[in-house]
């Protein structure tokens, strides 16, 4: 797999491209009283080539220039990371891709740094469009690493975009990434003060837009609207800011047409979000006499021919290494519901949860091992298993480790992984060689910090009770040899900072994809009856 990487990394280099500053640019548009046509898409995730894909979204550009609207191209987050393309490339090919499509502007999403924040900024020097944040802060000068907002000029009129990523990208990626050797942040995103950094910021850039002079703030954010990501959801900002007309939202892989949502001082803000993986393309018009809507366009199956050839050529590369099937499976194995837009594998144990963690302890011989559930992204279905499958459900690259963990670190993590049950939470731990009971009825104790991240208990009172490594009930004071990817055991991945000292069996092992690989091949190919039950094989038991 790692030669493989090497080779598509040699045969997709992108060339490099300096992006503009906050500056104002004019779009001509074909008519001066055309509407003008902003279309969005977020949470992309890689699916260049699944539902309407890149192709469609070309197309269906195309048509509303053709048909007289002047036509601008956003993206709310999430665009590098997610598939096997981005994987193989680390975000490259994707860039590459992105150029093509002819983006005007986009905003980084929490899983754009999941291959680092240095990887990012260097994606970012590929892109033939400008990168926008207003909320993404260098902490050792106090200044923006984007720039906060743009002013595009259609005929005459000026809409300013602003972008802000959610302050949960901390924790959601790895908190390492944003931090020097010495574990000290240099990267942060307003985050803390239950919002109001968020929210002060973002006030600050619509108000500098509107004194140069928009007409129209349209907000393009990766926050989303699930509640576990208050008080930063997209709804608790518009509630506590005043000026945006319209907010494009990504995160919460979401699908609003068009909601309206009041801001402080009561007046309309509109809110849409596409969904996932270009399921829908989103569309904002702004009429010549300045009325404001979305909608969102599905089941389009138009492709433009051009943009059709270029992913096939791209995909070429790899296609015929990634489609060889190297197992089978008589059962869906299922990190979502029958949806597969609702995770199952955040909030309880599931077969494919089951699956991934005994691949990592199998592939490193620990006495135990878990994997955040955030990390498992994809269903494998009845019938074969292929290379791809298997990326897709890992597609982050990254580092099996073991670290030496005390079983009260165990038992905090453990109570940490279930705090939000039974709501989602993408560090929810499917483990193996590990059993426990959870009592969802006892109100979780968990402290945060003002990055999210774990800061203790507030009570003796514990969720997780009868804890068992190996069959045998857990010693608190005794070190075991723990398998996980070093997001979790070392970066501090969604906020597991419980972890101490400098107790390292084998810092890095292999990657997680090839633990999956060499696991799924050990049972010559066929996925053993014990995975059948999608519920998992009884490792979790809730009282609910």
């Amino acid at each position: 797999m790692r030669k493989l990487r090497s080779i598509i990394l040699t045969l997709l280099a992108a060339s490099l491209f300096l992006y503009g500053c906050n500056i104002n640019i004019n779009i001509t548009p074909a008519e001066n009283n055309s509407d003008i046509t902003i279309l969005f898409t977020n949470d992309v995730h890689c699916g260049v080539d699944g539902d309407i894909g890149y192709a469609g979204l070309v197309a269906y550009k195309k048509e509303m220039e053709q048909a007289g609207n002047s036509v601008l191209l956003v993206d709310d987050g999430d665009e590098v990371q997610g598939g096997v393309i981005g994987t193989l490339t680390k975000g490259e090919a994707i860039v590459k891709m992105m150029n093509e499509v002819g983006y005007d502007i986009v905003i980084p999403g929490n899983h754009d740094f999941d291959y680092g924040t240095d990887r990012y900024l260097e994606l970012t020097n590929m892109m033939d469009f400008p990168v926008i944040c207003c909320n993404f802060m260098d902490l050792r000068t106090g200044k923006n690493v984007f720039d906060p907002y743009i002013i595009k000029t259609v005929g005459s009129t000026k809409i300013a975009f602003i972008g802000v990523t959610t302050p949960t990208t901390i924790t959601s990626s790895a908190p390492a990434y944003f931090q020097d050797d010495n574990k000290q942040f240099i990267y942060g995103f307003c985050q803390g003060n239950n919002g109001k950094n968020l929210y002060d910021t973002v006030q600050k850039a619509v108000d500098d837009a509107k004194a140069e002079g928009a007409d129209y703030t349209v907000l393009i954010s990766h926050l989303g609207i699930d509640e576990d990501d208050s008080p930063y959801m997209s709804t608790d900002l518009i509630k506590n800011t005043a000026g945006i007309d319209v907010v494009l939202d990504g995160h919460s892989h979401s699908v609003v047409e068009m909601d309206v949502v009041k801001n402080r001082d009561g007046e309309d803000v509109i809110l849409s979000q596409t969904g996932y993986k270009l399921a829908n393309i989103g569309k904002l018009t702004i009429t010549p006499d300045g009325n404001i809507k979305t909608e969102l366009i599905g089941d389009y199956t138009a492709k433009d021919p051009d943009i059709t050839r270029k992913i096939e050529d791209a995909e070429a590369v790899y296609r015929e290494k990634l489609d060889k099937a190297i197992g089978k499976t008589e059962f869906d194995m299922m990190a979502t519901y029958d949806d597969e837009y609702t995770w199952r594998v955040r909030n309880s144990e599931t077969n494919m949860g089951d699956f991934v963690a005994d691949a990592y302890r199998y592939a490193t011989g620990a006495e135990a091992a878990f994997v955040n559930g955030g990390g498992v992204r994809d269903n494998i279905r009845t019938g074969d298993i292929t290379y791809e499958d298997l990326i897709n459900i890992n597609p982050f690259s990254n580092a099996l480790c073991i670290r030496k963990v005390t079983g009260q670190e165990l038992a905090d993590a453990l109570e940490y992984s279930t705090s939000e049950m039974p709501d989602n939470f993408g560090g929810f731990l499917q483990v193996s060689g590990i059993t426990f009971d959870v009592d969802t009825n006892v109100l979780s104790q968990v402290i945060l910090d003002e990055n999210g991240m774990f800061n203790g208990f507030n009570g003796a009172e514990r969720r997780v009770s009868n804890i068992k490594v190996n069959d045998e009930p857990l010693d608190p004071d005794r070190e075991y040899e723990i398998a996980s990817i070093d997001y979790i055991l070392f970066n501090n991945g969604n906020g597991y900072t419980m972890f101490k000292g400098d107790r390292v069996d084998l810092e890095r092992y292999i990657e997680d994809i090839d633990a999956l690989i060499e696991y799924t091949q050990s049972f010559n190919g066929e996925i053993p009856d014990e995975y059948r039950n999608i519920e998992g094989q009884g490792r979790i038991k809730e009282n609910k």
